[in-house]
């Protein structure tokens, strides 16, 4: 093994593949190097990761299709050569394109779970993922709610993930995009919830005419145009429809506001994201008592507002 590979102060990008693979004997070593490299590449991290040191751990354990908590006794273990070209080549791909490692690998997890990911849709991010492991307990304390709306639903990982918790949920994924909802189908079939999950073309809730859920949960495009000219190379490779929505990051979510009562029942909750549009979203309706959730694990800009709420404010929506 060539320890200089891993710890040189200058990148040993311009090496041959098989060149460098055959000085990366270890996981180990390949962990060392490709934290190096992100590093000195300048890379940004948000789609799952915020280190150079998670990256490289995320991208050498999903090449080798090992699990996050593998046996660290693991990483003095010898690769094959196959495998050690493998994380070379996509170590090089990740910083030559910038695209996000879920695309690279062709998945992310969500609340503990895998699903399929690609340039059709989001990757998976959303704080909500702590609403879900907790089942919704803040509104539903005794019985689970019987029908969730996942809006916006892109690869349907909100919506699955609910299915996945709440066993005896049924969940609707609605989204505009025919291609998300490609995804959609193909998570549903990878965690066999077909007989409790359907996909739905909608543009919002026309599509689902005639519907009632007792829970509406959303993470719609929110991006206002000032940070979406602002976002890393990286979030450019995510679907345009996904991230922005007008000048304040707005758009849709106002419609989502004056429509969702129609679809919710008289003990349901709407759960929407909005990420950094939060200050948007108050100066839009100073008199709304949006209730803005807390997460253990980080993240903000989440709402919530019962049906009761949603009716008492009807008038700031119209």
């Amino acid at each position: 093994m060539a320890d200089s590979d891993c710890t040189s102060s200058t990148s040993t990008l311009t090496l041959g593949n098989g060149e460098l693979a055959e000085g990366l004997i270890t996981l180990r070593d390949c962990l060392r190097w490709a934290t190096s490299e992100f590093h000195l590449a300048g890379l940004h991290y948000g789609h799952g990761t915020d280190s150079a040191w998670d990256e490289a751990v995320a991208l050498t354990l999903g090449a080798l299709h090992l699990p996050w908590n593998v046996d660290p006794g693991v990483l003095d273990a010898r690769l094959l050569p196959m495998e050690r070209s493998r994380i070379v080549a996509l170590v090089r791909e990740r910083i030559a394109s910038r695209r996000p490692l879920p695309y690279l690998l062709g998945e992310a997890f969500f609340a503990g779970v895998p699903f399929n990911v690609d340039e059709r849709v989001l990757i998976p991010r959303s704080p909500i993922a702590e609403l879900i492991e907790d089942g919704f307990a803040a509104w539903f304390p005794g019985e689970p709610p019987m029908r969730v709306l996942d809006l916006c639903a892109g690869s349907g990982c909100i919506g699955i993930a609910t299915a996945l918790y709440l066993p005896t949920s049924e969940v609707d994924l609605a989204d505009v995009s025919p291609e998300a909802l490609e995804v959609s189908r193909q998570n549903i079939t990878r965690h066999d919830v077909g007989d409790r999950v359907r996909a739905v073309i909608a543009d919002l809730f026309d599509g689902l005419e005639g519907q009632c859920y007792d829970v509406i949960v959303s993470n719609p495009p929110y991006v206002d145009a000032r940070d979406l000219a602002g976002m890393p190379r990286e979030f450019h490779h995510e679907p345009s429809l996904a991230l922005g929505a007008g000048a304040d990051g707005l758009d849709i979510v106002r419609r989502i506001l004056r429509e969702a009562r129609q679809y919710l029942s008289d003990d349901g909750v709407l759960i929407v994201e909005v990420g950094n549009s939060d200050h948007h979203l108050e100066a839009a309706f100073p008199d709304v008592p949006f209730m803005w959730l807390e997460f253990e694990r980080g993240g903000q800009g989440v709402f919530a507002l019962t049906a009761a709420e949603l009716d008492a404010h009807a008038a700031s929506f119209a």
